[in-house]
Order: structure tokens, then C-alpha cells, then sequence
């Protein structure tokens, strides 16, 4: 039985003018007009039976006594006022059948028809949209079932989103500071944790996180300065990455000053050395088949210490020339390099990098981490951590976009090189994601490495079952490439008009007037339009189960207590030490 049961005096106006998905209604009852309201449903006889047009209200024109018109919404700079009337423009985005084999009211996106002239609209509310609402909600059983929360029209219905193509097809979750993103993606993290293979990603810039416990998740901390000190590895959550994972550009980009007259020599002569170091490791007869078909950019240990040595002698090497030694080809052109090489090996805070534990430059020990990043919770010898949080918070901030994207880099890789029956499909989450995917990055930088990295993440990751979740509170930082493969949309309040734009052109053109509302959202609430969702709409998220370290600070609160908070002296000292551990 379908949910629409109107009756002819329940008509809110009939259609005089209908332009591709965009429908003009006239409205004789002006007591009718006063009950619609902007982005609120309506409903359309459709020209075959069995069949109603759902449509958003985008505007609402109402003509005074005087002939005056007065307009609820603004027209478009380029739109024409509509005529002096009772009007309300209609932007349809999809159809209910009645029936679809064994189901009834199936809400579908599409729209095979479109209404005659004179067709009745209705205005959809009270019991009528609690039905519609739990229609649009109704995820079949064992489906792709993901609750983000409930419908702002319908408190009552339950908001689902397709899990399948809500990572399938890539998300954006963006939101001014305090409009509840970090509410949001523990939201959705709770949810995916609840499957048994979950396998998801979450880059965890200011180790906000850590909140997030039980056998769901597993956290893991990028090493600081005091952990290289106590020598602690993988088996306490600390995780290494050591220099010889890094791909050509990055390792150009960290040693290479492109600015220095001599830097193509220094590049050059970096590859011939790095080259050279890694066909030694592949030596042993063992490793035959790979010595074959490596590359420099192939992950192979290799030791640093004799890649410098090397550099140096060819910086300082003499020559036999026709009257005796002279200056060899490369003499004092590579010094600068060395001494770049030098000071990225002697800094702390690079530890992680080039002061790894032994076990980090083992051929093995790839297999070994890759496994823990990329693996399903099934898949794990403890049988726990589907959701891997990794903690960036003590990363110096000058290589940040490159430790993230090597990550990054070697999940892509792995999948890509795993046969299909056998590649488990896993989502990469990117928190504070205008830091390492930024909007303008400059030519051979870390930013540029990054960038190229995870543009081809969101171009290509589908085939090789990587979905993809920018999260950030300045999209209009973010890179637009990446963006734009990003086909659902989960928008928080944002207030700047750079951000709004950016997400505005992420809309589709017939729901432009929903970007309206992102100056307007309440703190939790957000517009979720795309493919995941059936209906473009609010959606207030629901409490997840374990809260984020992100809660605003209540200022005046805390100025009104009577004990000051202070902890200068451990500041200090944590500063200076550049780690939080003890």
C-alpha cells in the first residue's frame, strides 16, 4: 500500500512550469504556502501510476495584496524573476514506486518521468514523512547498514548510509573548528569497528584519538626522541620507519636542495649511491629473483652509513690528469648534500627515521608491519585492532606530509601488488588532511610528494580496494584533485566563504541551495549529500561510543574555578625532550 494517500483537497498547488528536474508550482491557498518551508520535502503526481516525484523546496515567492512580491529565499544573479505569483520552485531528486516486485515504497534516486502540467503537489509532513523517513532507512537486513544518526525533519528515523559506497566512491567530512568532525568520524569508526573484518586507517595528526579503546582498535604511536632512547618497538605500539622505505622523491625532496647550482649532480649521484648500497643487500643468492627486477624506488634495507661514505669520497676524490692529480668530477659539488645527510641523521627528532632497532633493517620486517597496517581484525595473530589509529603528534611538522603519505604509499603498493581473490578492501582516514594534502604545494617539496601520492589514492584506490575519508576543517586548503574524486560530502558548519565555495562546487548543480545551510548548522549537525546517502539532507549525528580527545574548552568555566590549572615545569621539560612519554 503506498504511503502517499492524498486527496485532491489536500493539494498544495498544481505544476505550471517544469524545466528539466527543477518544477514551478503555483499556490492558490495562501494559508497552504505559509505551511512550506525552504529544503523541506514535497510530493508530485508522476505522469505513470504507481509512481510519486519526490522533490527539496528551493525557493518560495508569495505576491502581496498590493502586487508587491516578496521573496522568502534570494534569486540567483543569473535567474529570472519568476512571475508575480503564489510560487514555489521544486528541485526533484527521485522517485517512490509503490511496488518493485515483492517490495513496496521503494525510494529510488533517479527520475524516468517527470510531472504533466497541472499535476497536484502535496506537501510532505506529520505521519506521512515519518513514513517516508523510515523508508529512506530501510537498509535491508545484512546490508551495508552504517548509522550515522538521525534525520533533522524526523527525529524518529534512523539516518543510514551505504557502507559499500560511502568508501567505495571516497568521503569528505569537513566543519569549522568545534562543529563536531571529530564527533563525527568516532561516529563512523564505531560503526565499521563493529564488523568482524573491519579494516580501516586513521591518520591521527594530534593524537586526539587516543580515547578510542577495546579489542576494536589498535594504536600506534609514530617513535619520539625518548623511545629511541629505551629502544621500544612494534610490540609496545611504537612503530618505526626507516629511511629505506622512502621512494626516490621523497628521498630527494628530504636531502636535495633544488635551489643549489649543483643540485643535479647531488641528485644523481644520490641515486648511484642508494642504488649501489641496496644491490648490495640483495648480494645473497637468496634474493636473486629480486636483485633482477629492483628499482631504486624498491623497499630493500640498505645502509646509510656507506651511502655517506661514498659521497664524501667522490666530493673530495683527485684524479690522475696530464700533470698529475687533479680535482675529480664530482670535488666539493656534493657538499651541501652531505651536510644535509649528515643533519637529518644527527636530529632527535628524526630517530624514527635513521635511528630504527635492528629488526627494522631486516628484509623480513616489511612483511611484518605491512601486515599489521593492512590486515583485517581477523587476520591479526591477537585477533584485535580492525581499526589501526596511528599517532603523528610527535612527528616534526617539516616531514609530517612525508611520513603520512610514505604510510600511505605503502598501503596503496601492497594492495596493489595483492592478487584480487586475496586483497582485503581497507579505508585510510585523513585527519587534519589540508596539513599533508595541501591545495598549493611547491614543485620537488615534501608537499609535492605527498600530494602526488594521494591524488593517485583517490584516483586509483578503487580498483585496489582503498576508500578514502578526507577529514579537515579548511577544505578550501585541501587538494582540489583529491576533493573532486570525493563523491559523498558530510558537511559540518563552516563559516568561511572560501570553505563554503569549495564544498558548494562539490554539490550537484540542482542541489546548489543547500550550501546555503552550511553557515547555519547547529554544533553536531551535518549536510550529507552524495551516493551513499538516498536523500540529500541534515542529518544530526548521533553520540558515538567513545568520545574524541577534541571537546572545546570551556574558557569562562575554567577562569571561574578556583585552582588554576598549571604545569609549566613538565611543559618545559616535555618540550625540550620533544616527546609526551615519561
Amino acid at each position: 500500500m503506498s504511503i502517499f494517500d492524498y486527496t485532491d483537497d489536500e493539494t498544495l498547488g498544481c505544476v505550471i512550469s517544469v524545466d528539466t528536474a527543477t518544477v514551478t508550482i503555483r499556490v492558490d491557498a495562501i494559508e497552504r504556502l505559509r505551511r512550506i518551508q525552504v529544503n523541506r520535502l514535497a510530493v508530485l503526481q508522476s505522469s505513470r501510476a504507481g509512481q510519486h516525484l519526490i522533490g527539496v523546496v528551493t525557493r518560495i515567492t508569495r505576491r502581496a495584496d498590493d502586487e508587491r512580491e516578496v521573496q522568502a529565499s534570494s534569486i540567483g544573479p543569473d535567474e529570472e524573476a519568476p512571475p508575480k505569483n503564489n510560487l514555489v520552485r521544486i528541485t526533484l531528486i527521485g522517485t517512490l514506486l509503490d511496488r518493485v516486485g515483492m517490495q513496496e515504497n521503494v525510494f529510488r534516486r533517479t527520475l524516468e518521468t517527470v510531472p504533466e502540467i497541472d499535476a497536484n503537489c502535496f506537501s510532505m509532513e506529520g505521519g506521512r514523512l515519518t513514513k517516508f523517513m523510515q523508508v529512506i532507512s530501510n537498509v535491508g537486513a545484512g546490508g551495508p547498514r552504517l548509522s550515522l544518526g538521525a534525520f533533522t525533519i524526523d527525529e524518529e528515523a534512523e539516518a543510514f548510509l551505504n557502507g559499500n559506497k560511502l568508501f567505495q566512491r571516497h568521503a569528505v567530512i569537513v566543519g569549522s573548528t568545534g562543529s563536531g568532525k571529530s564527533w563525527t568520524t568516532a561516529r563512523l569508526l564505531d560503526q565499521v569497528a563493529q564488523l568482524p573484518q573491519a579494516n580501516a586507517i586513521l591518520f591521527d595528526i594530534h593524537g586526539e584519538y587516543k580515547p578510542l579503546d577495546g579489542d576494536e582498535f589498535r594504536h600506534i604511536r609514530i617513535a619520539g626522541p625518548v623511545d629511541i632512547e629505551r629502544g621500544v618497538g612494534l610490540a609496545d605500539g611504537v612503530l618505526h620507519l626507516p629511511y629505506w622505505l622512502l621512494g626516490y622523491e621523497a628521498l630527494l625532496s628530504l636531502f636535495v636542495d633544488r635551489s643549489d647550482q649543483n643540485a643535479p649532480n647531488q641528485a644523481m649521484m644520490m641515486t648511484r649511491c642508494v642504488t649501489d648500497a641496496k644491490k648490495a643487500t640483495l648480494a645473497d643468492p637468496a634474493h636473486k629473483d629480486i636483485l633482477a627486477n629492483f628499482t631504486i624506488d624498491s623497499p630493500v634495507p640498505f645502509d646509510i652509513g656507506s651511502v655517506l661514505a661514498e659521497l664524501e669520497r667522490l666530493n673530495s676524490e683527485m684524479v690522475q690528469g696530464a700533470r698529475g692529480d687533479k680535482q675529480g668530477p664530482y670535488f666539493d659539488k656534493l657538499s651541501r648534500l652531505i651536510a644535509r645527510l649528515e643533519a637529518k641523521r644527527q636530529d632527535r627528532r628524526l630517530g624514527f627515521l635513521f635511528q630504527p632497532p635492528v629488526e627494522c633493517m631486516d628484509m623480513g620486517w616489511l612483511e611484518k608491519i605491512v601486515h599489521i597496517l593492512i590486515g583485517g581484525r581477523g587476520s591479526q595473530p591477537d585477533s584485535k585492532g580492525g581499526i589501526k589509529i596511528v599517532d603523528f603528534s610527535e612527528v616534526p611538522s617539516d616531514v609530517l606530509p612525508l611520513m603520512v603519505s610514505l604510510l600511505a604509499r605503502l598501503i596503496f603498493t601492497t594492495n596493489q601488488w595483492t592478487e584480487l581473490s586475496k586483497r582485503h578492501p581497507i579505508a585510510l582516514l585523513c585527519d587534519e588532511a589540508h596539513l599533508y594534502i595541501p591545495e598549493r604545494a611547491n614543485a620537488d617539496s615534501s608537499d609535492a610528494v605527498s600530494v602526488q601520492i594521494f591524488e593517485r589514492i583517490a584516483k586509483e584506490g578503487r580498483k585496489y580496494g582503498i576508500g578514502l575519508v578526507v577529514i579537515s576543517q579548511r577544505p578550501a586548503e585541501v587538494n582540489r584533485t583529491v576533493l573532486s574524486q570525493c563523491n559523498n560530502v558530510i558537511a559540518m558548519r563552516l563559516t568561511n566563504g572560501d570553505d563554503q565555495s569549495v564544498i558548494r562546487r562539490l554539490l550537484p548543480d540542482s542541489l546548489g541551495s543547500f550550501g546555503d545551510l552550511l553557515p547555519v548548522l547547529d554544533i553536531g549537525e551535518a549536510l550529507v549529500v552524495g551516493d551513499a546517502s538516498l536523500l540529500p539532507t541534515r542529518v544530526r549525528v548521533a553520540e558515538p561510543r567513545r568520545k574524541p580527545n577534541s571537546q572545546t574548552v570551556a574558557f569562562w568555566d575554567c577562569w571561574n574555578e578556583d585552582t588554576p590549572k598549571s604545569d609549566t615545569p613538565n611543559a618545559v621539560k616535555t618540550w625540550r625532550r620533544q616527546s609526551f612519554q615519561k
